[in-house]
């Protein structure tokens, strides 16, 4: 493909600098993808108070598919609001994945504590301020 039709192709996606459409659908798909993985574990919980169906493993596709969203969305978001804040595309798109990535690791950690907690019996009350229990 010649450096013309190269061009053309460019100015058809209409990609402009700074990122706010790529920011914007980005922030859309994590809330999209967060209400659907909070109804699925709402729905999971609610199975189990019921019929004491198993809440674990929580590695099914319908708890990992919104998940992995979550992840792309707030990757998009936090990697296109540093590019408007002048940091190159690659690296403030790797960061954010990197930064989404870990932050999620966590919760779903914490997930997985607490859903063990609740079919054990043992779930007690969250302390959000006494950060020894969360490690």
């Amino acid at each position: 493909m010649d450096e013309s039709a190269q061009d053309f192709l460019l100015e058809l996606v209409g990609y402009g600098q700074p990122p706010y459409f790529v920011a914007f659908a980005g922030l859309l798909v994590a809330a999209a993808c967060g209400l659907t993985f909070a109804k699925v574990i709402e729905n999971r919980l609610e199975g189990w108070k019921q019929d004491r169906l198993a809440l674990l493993p929580l590695s099914r596709i319908e708890t990992i598919a919104p998940a992995i969203g979550i992840v792309i969305g707030i990757s998009l978001f936090i990697g296109s609001c540093l590019q408007i804040f002048g940091f190159a595309s690659g690296t403030s798109l790797l960061v954010s994945f990197l930064l989404s990535l870990l932050t999620t690791g966590a919760l779903w950690v914490q997930l997985v504590r607490l859903m063990e907690q609740v079919e054990k019996g043992t779930f007690k009350v969250v302390d959000f301020d006494n950060f020894d229990e969360f490690f």
